[in-house]
């Protein structure tokens, strides 16, 4: 797994040391607007592993995709449905995830092999700052 880093300040060059360690296949501890989660590169099956290891979470227990915006959902999800899109619209950055029907992009190993996925996008500076540097985290509170 690695050293462990800590980082006390959300600086530029503390989202980009964060970034670069989801690049590279490490975990990153992240706040949410509820909770700090655990969080790795949600299209890196090794990474993802990392944090079921972590946490003793069974393999068939889905995590959750953190996105950036509204619009990413449509990376991760397919036949969206109206209501989907209201609610994110409403809802969104917020304590709110959507479990939609999962694109080819979500993997087995990040939805626990189901044919759904939950994605949301966290409100919080931090999460939403690391999010737009980096394009989806697979997490689970700590």
């Amino acid at each position: 797994m690695g050293q462990s880093q800590f980082v006390s300040r959300c600086t530029a060059d503390a989202l980009s040391l964060a970034a670069q360690k989801l690049m590279d296949g490490h975990l990153v501890a992240f706040p949410t607007e509820t909770v700090y989660g655990l969080g790795a590169d949600a299209t890196n099956k090794t990474a993802v592993a990392q944090i079921y290891a972590a946490k003793g979470r069974p393999a068939d227990h889905p995590l959750i995709v953190h996105v950036r915006s509204m619009q990413a959902m449509g990376d991760w999800a397919e036949e969206i449905p109206t209501y989907a899109i209201d609610l994110a619209r409403d809802f969104w950055p917020g304590p709110m995830t959507l479990i939609l029907n999962r694109s080819s992009l979500a993997q087995d190993f990040i939805t626990g092999g189901q044919n759904s996925v939950g994605i949301r996008v966290p409100d919080h500076v931090v999460a939403l700052a690391l999010l737009n540097a980096f394009h989806a985290i697979g997490g689970k509170g700590i």
